[in-house]
């Protein structure tokens, strides 16, 4: 233990997302029962030596925009070190913006840096210790923080962590979700939350799941008068304990809190410091009457809940239609059929009729996506042409599916462009997912690109409620067409402004800066279509107004609408970011990254790193975000105490449409499949070997060190007669002749020095072994890990064959996950791909597969034609892997490595 710090920590940094405004610091929250009218003996909160002293959450609100501070204190009174955690979970589209830790009177603070700085560091940190970087979703839509620390004896830890969000209004309200669950209870404990709403609080309420409502009353202060709103939940010890003699707390739920604002005034029209803020959510509109056609999954992966979870959903919503709407429903499996195959109006007799055919209807077949669709689209398209009598509905699609495209036309990038062409921007597609085996991403973008919204529907008892309340967001259309415009030589940088519909209970907000001298000119103009007319209001900035709210808030307000305007900013051009490759997405990329650092927001493209502390191994902590449909990654070995590191595996960011680049691998596997991602351009190339078995290929080989990875091919045991011989590795060896280290692995053994007779390890084993400046993790049956000290850091992955496998022997693959230290002449099938290497992809057009692309890439002043393709990735699932898109170079790799492929062949495994 370093004596001058006391303080030695280990981060982990876990972040996936939440729709309403969430935030759990699970080190603490607490509260609980009213205490009797009886004396009661004070409570011991320490638990092995520690209290946590204080922890509170201090949310401030204005015009919709959050500011959370999370702040908790940490005693240790124990004679020896001990180790406790501080937990937070946040909101999906929250960016954290500050994070500091103050221990011994000195403070660590975090300073927002892009990713490409701190990503070299996070490679060796997360290998090192297994939680340094775990993600791991929390509950649906929640991304977790989370740090482990070990305190010295006699001293104490403070932590605070800052983060912002919008709050977005459905369903007639903003949330406010604080979800609690202690570890353990809390000295002084608090949850402020202080609301400031121009327009005035129309409504305010706080409750908690987890009380009664007598104790609700005692724990609970709220109050909203014109402008502010104040909610205050500050329970004592005994009222945070599950029973009079308990340590334990019985928090464990949500605390909520929702508001709404008037809507006396037509136009709410914010300006400060030379950027606006248009909040448009107008009262008293007529419903339209809607057109709306249901396209839902039948095929055999529906079985179950699913199908059945659906059917109620459908039935209740069918229910709740009004008599003026039109609809249809179509159901694809194999095959599409639909009800009716033509809209018709929502009378009793048709919703009695159409819920007979949903009570009846049966699963069958494979997953014709495409079919299904463009029978939907057909049936509005048709609809609005040859009806004139409907008047001009709100048309609505909304398809539900579990899985992926396998029937009819299954390439991604045609059903987003048959989608496309089919729609072309008359009416919004919301697409909902069910479960997890999906491709997400792909419906986010399809719904993007057709003015509609994509969720997911978590397989869950509540599943049916979860498909109701999606449906409540949109049943009731007001608008359609909706444009909010401002005057063009007024107005820069403008966030979305055309909306397809506005809904009942929803709130359209468009922020932008206004140009120097142009305020006198400013205005907001709004074109709509309403129920049988057309909407038209002008909005003007009240400046008296916006005196009087700038002086009751100052800079307050000023820094909230244009961290509003920034923030609204980066989240639609990472929306963008999602549907685009090539130069139009460097650009994007290069747009998030100056206004995060601008902004000091953690995003996708940027990491927090901690000034001033380094583990062990000299590497300073980084805080990073992941992407929104990015899945669990799990690290394997022992956990290890850092004096402080908060790496986090860098995001799994949204790849190009239709594919997913989930783990930025570089790496050789089964066939032998390379994968070689190029960083900069956000992208990978691939390319196979095919040689005989027995060959030995050179990996990597560093001239200047003399370090080598060789492995060596194997056959396939069950190959017929007259097909082609796939080959795999069946043995690898590395070798450090500064350190006479030499290590062979094969599917059965790891053996050390095997030329002087050194040990032999089974995969059974879990074991960390260390000679000479490299460190060998071997973790149980799954794969091992090889850290050479000023080198570089490799994962091998072992492939057991199970019952069903098309490959009858077990073999391994090859993973680079870091290489920054080696030489720049190192070379290898691998090792030539560690200095950097830039590509340009152009003449994209159709291939001799229909289902792939062929394109003309220059790489090495060579032009080549490359073939658009998936590969797997099986450094995390060494069973099942992860589809990785790339860049597919035929013939060996021809034109792509240095030389040609027999250069690579060696004579020996060392």
């Amino acid at each position: 233990m370093d004596g001058a710090m006391g303080l030695r920590v280990l981060l982990c940094v876990s972040l996936v997302f939440l729709l309403t405004l969430q935030a759990l610091p699970a080190l603490g929250l607490a509260t609980g029962r009213p205490r009797g009218s009886e004396k009661r003996q004070a409570v011991d909160t320490t638990v092995d030596g520690v209290f946590i002293k204080s922890l509170k959450v201090n949310c401030k609100v204005t015009s919709r925009f959050a500011h959370y501070v999370i702040t908790s204190q940490v005693v240790n009174n124990a004679d020896e070190a001990r180790e406790v955690a501080f937990d937070v979970e946040i909101p999906k589209t929250a960016f954290i913006s500050d994070f500091a830790i103050t221990a011994n009177g000195n403070a660590f603070i975090g300073d927002i840096k892009d990713k490409v700085s701190a990503w070299k560091q996070y490679r060796k940190a997360a290998i090192l210790g297994e939680n340094a970087g775990l993600v791991r979703a929390s509950g649906r839509n929640m991304e977790q923080f989370t740090i482990h620390i070990t305190i010295g004896a006699q001293s104490k830890a403070t932590f605070q962590l800052t983060y912002e969000e919008m709050l977005r209004r459905r369903l007639m309200q903003y949330d406010i979700i604080i979800k609690v669950r202690p570890k353990q209870l809390v000295r002084h404990f608090e949850i402020d939350v202080d609301i400031f709403e121009p327009q005035g609080i129309s409504k305010l309420d706080a409750q908690a799941s987890f009380l009664s409502k007598e104790l609700a009353a005692q724990t609970i202060k709220k109050s909203f008068s014109g402008k502010k709103g104040h909610v205050l939940f500050h329970p004592t010890v005994s009222q945070q304990q599950s029973c009079p003699t308990c340590k334990t707390s019985l928090l464990n739920g949500d605390f909520k809190v929702t508001y709404d604002v008037n809507r006396d005034k037509l136009c709410d029209l914010l300006v400060a410091n030379n950027y606006f803020t248009h909040f448009f959510a107008p009262k008293n509109l007529t419903n339209m009457s809607k057109s709306l056609v249901f396209v839902i999954d039948i095929s055999g992966s529906m079985e179950g809940h699913k199908v059945r979870q659906t059917k109620e959903a459908l039935l209740k919503i069918l229910g709740d239609m009004k008599p003026e709407d039109n609809f249809d429903l179509v159901l694809f499996g194999s095959q599409v059929q639909s009800w009716k195959g033509s809209l018709v109006p929502a009378s009793k007799a048709n919703l009695q009729a159409a819920q007979d055919f949903v009570r009846r209807f049966s699963l069958a077949g494979a997953t014709n996506l495409n079919g299904g669709l463009l029978r939907g689209i057909e049936i509005l398209n048709k609809a609005q042409g040859s009806h004139p009598e409907l008047g001009s509905p709100a048309s609505i699609l909304i398809m539900l599916t579990d899985g992926e495209p396998t029937e009819g036309e299954t390439d991604r990038s045609q059903i987003l462009k048959n989608v496309r062409n089919a729609i072309r921007g008359r009416f919004p597609l919301y697409n909902l997912g069910f479960g997890h085996d999906l491709d997400f991403s792909f419906l986010e973008v399809m719904s993007m690109e057709n003015n509609g919204w994509a969720q997911r529907i978590y397989e869950d008892h509540d599943a049916t409620q979860q498909l109701q309340g999606f449906y409540n967001q949109v049943a009731n259309p007001l608008l359609t067409d909706v444009e909010l415009q401002y005057p063009q030589d007024a107005v820069l940088a403008l966030t979305q402004h055309r909306h397809k519909q506005y809904y009942d209970g929803s709130e359209i907000v468009v922020a932008g800066r206004i140009a120097d001298q142009k305020l006198g000119a400013f205005k907001a103009d709004v074109r709509a279509r309403g129920e049988r007319q057309e909407f038209k209001a002008t909005c003007l900035v009240d400046e008296e107004e916006m005196k009087k709210l700038l002086q009751e808030r100052g800079h307050m307000l000023e820094n909230h609408v244009e961290r509003l305007w920034a923030y609204l900013t980066i989240q639609e051009l990472l929306a963008k970011r999602m549907k685009t490759e090539g130069e139009e997405r460097a650009n994007l990329s290069s747009q998030v990254l100056k206004m995060s650092l601008d902004y000091q927001f953690v995003t996708p493209l940027t990491s927090m790193m901690i000034r001033g502390l380094t583990d062990q191994d000299g590497l300073v902590p980084t805080i990073d975000k992941t992407p929104e449909d990015s899945q669990p990654l799990e690290m394997v070995g022992p956990r290890r105490t850092f004096v402080l590191s908060a790496t986090q595996p860098s995001p799994t960011e949204h790849s190009p449409i239709g594919s997913k680049l989930p783990n930025r691998v570089t790496g050789v596997d089964t066939d032998p499949h390379f994968i070689i991602y190029i960083p900069h351009k956000e992208d990978s190339l691939c390319f196979n070997i095919n040689e005989e078995p027995g060959v030995i290929l050179s990996l990597v080989q560093d001239p200047d060190t003399g370090f080598s990875v060789n492995a060596q091919l194997i056959g396939n045991k069950a190959r017929s007669p007259g097909q082609h011989e796939s080959t795999y590795f069946g043995r690898l060896g590395i070798s450090n002749p500064a350190s006479d280290f030499q290590l062979e692995v094969t599917p059965q053994n790891i053996t050390l020095n095997p030329s002087s007779g050194g040990p032999v390890f089974s995969w059974r084993d879990q074991a960390t072994l260390q000679k000479d400046g490299v460190v060998v993790t071997i973790n149980k049956k799954r794969n091992l890990v090889v850290s050479v000290e000023d080198g570089a850091t490799f994962e091998i992955v072992l492939h057991r064959t199970w019952k069903g496998s098309a490959i009858h022997q077990d073999f391994l693959g090859f993973y680079v996950l870091d290489s920054f230290r080696m030489s720049a002449r190192t070379r290898g099938l691998l090792g030539q791909f560690f200095k950097p290497l830039d590509f340009e992809v152009f003449d994209l057009r159709p291939g001799s597969d229909p289902t792939k692309s062929d394109a003309t890439m220059v790489v090495r002043n060579r032009q080549l034609t490359v073939t658009r393709g998936l590969q797997k990735d099986y450094s995390k699932d060494s069973r099942h892997g992860t589809e990785v898109s790339c860049w597919f170079v035929h013939n060996n790799g021809a034109g792509l490595i240095d030389g040609v492929h027999t250069d690579y062949i060696v004579p020996d495994i060392f």
